[in-house]
């Protein structure tokens, strides 16, 4: 068991329909990735970007068997790290918001996002998950995976249990919805006294600009600054196991939540 856990965030522009440059663009981006790094955080639908159009999305989604998955077993392999993020995903005739964790020993857990965004067509276009959230044991740590707008939802990320030490969230946040994005991460860290990572995308599209807004944050819900190496186009944050099991210890206030669970 590790006491500490290095994660990678690659804040990566996301060019709307191109897989191959945004895959291109993933590959440039950690080619001088850190050889200590744990997990490698991506943002939310990092390889396609989301569109409205629903024949374009039917096209770009994948098994994952696919290109898009394969790929990233290949990364996780080569760099012994974990990949966490979302991808645009096909099962028979339906498309999810799939958030993955693959690991270097060729491990893999899936999530279907369960809260689509109904302000937006992807409530239209996509098919919720309907499994509860995903917690993987790794490398002595328990982390779970949501996607964007699960964060809005505190039930659904409910720490029942302590049963996770880190909640990772990959987002296509906008700019103008910073305050809530911030403040959701940080009550979110405070109520279930776990570390909070969110990966935002950067660049701009027609639904706003995403720059600066990647963060994390401690089990106290204040900010861990992440350190950008020379060279290199990811940022770190080093988080430490037993500054997280004094505070739950110190301030159990974990052990006086109320008794219930949501079911899938």
């Amino acid at each position: 068991m590790s006491n500490k856990l290095k994660v990678a965030i690659a804040s990566l522009d996301i060019t709307a329909g191109d897989k191959n440059e945004n895959i291109n663009r993933l590959k440039a981006c950690i080619g001088n990735l850190d050889s200590d790094t744990d997990l490698l955080v991506l943002p939310e639908l990092f390889s396609t970007g989301f569109t409205s159009n629903n024949d374009r999305m039917q096209e770009l989604a994948e098994t994952n068997g696919g290109m898009t998955i394969s790929m990233l077993r290949g990364i996780a392999a080569q760099y012994n790290v974990a990949v966490a993020g979302s991808y645009l995903a096909r099962t028979g005739s339906s498309i999810f918001n799939r958030a993955f964790f693959i690991e270097p020993s060729g491990d893999e857990t899936f999530y279907d996002k369960r809260h689509l965004f109904s302000m937006s067509s992807e409530a239209k276009i996509l098919v919720k998950g309907e499994a509860i959230l995903p917690v993987v044991r790794y490398r002595g740590w328990n982390i779970a995976v949501a996607v964007c707008y699960d964060l809005r939802f505190p039930v659904w990320c409910r720490n029942v249990g302590l049963k996770y030490d880190l909640l990772t969230v990959p987002a296509n946040w906008p700019n103008s919805r910073e305050y809530a994005w911030r403040h959701l991460l940080i009550a979110r860290a405070i109520e279930n006294q776990a570390y909070v990572i969110g990966v935002n995308r950067s660049g701009e599209d027609k639904f706003g600009c995403y720059d600066n807004l990647s963060l994390a944050f401690d089990f106290c819900g204040k900010e861990i600054e992440a350190e950008h190496a020379s060279g290199s186009a990811v940022e770190y944050v080093t988080l430490e196991r037993d500054a997280l099991e004094r505070w739950r210890s110190d301030f159990s206030a974990w052990a006086d939540s109320d008794a219930f669970e949501i079911k899938p």
